[in-house]
């Protein structure tokens, strides 16, 4: 089974996985959400990620979630796995993302794979829905 872990502003990735869990059911391990607030410093937010990181290690492989790129949360997650190349780092976590992730985490082959189920039923579920019915009359 391949771990997540989904650092986010706020408690935004809790509020995820509790939503994604409402729809495909429980989690049974390996999903961490660490949130972080503007008060808190770099080297706290590293810690909690270095925390997450640590509480997974060795039990599979593993995802890392962002909330969008060029955030604390992505900015502190690359430095910490400059050295873990196999590691993929998402950024722009949504709820169709989520989803995915729980459906498929236990039956992917590789956290590669994963990945691109994750990133591909993300840019799905960006759309103007109108624009989508509209085609469809």
């Amino acid at each position: 089974m391949i771990n997540i872990i989904i650092i986010t502003h706020g408690e935004f990735g809790a509020y995820l996985v509790e939503a994604a869990e409402g729809i495909v059911g429980p989690q049974d391990g390996g999903v961490l959400c660490v949130g972080i607030s503007a008060r808190m410093s770099v080297v706290e937010v590293r810690g909690r990620l270095s925390e997450a990181l640590e509480r997974v290690r060795g039990k599979g492989e593993m995802i890392v979630v962002t909330d969008m790129p060029g955030g604390t949360p992505a900015n502190v997650a690359i430095p910490l796995l400059k050295d873990r190349p196999e590691v993929p780092v998402i950024s722009g976590v949504n709820l169709y993302m989520l989803v995915t992730a729980f459906n498929y985490r236990k039956t992917a082959a590789t956290a590669s794979e994963l990945a691109e189920k994750m990133l591909s039923a993300g840019q799905r579920a960006v759309s103007n829905i109108r624009v989508l019915l509209a085609g469809r009359a």
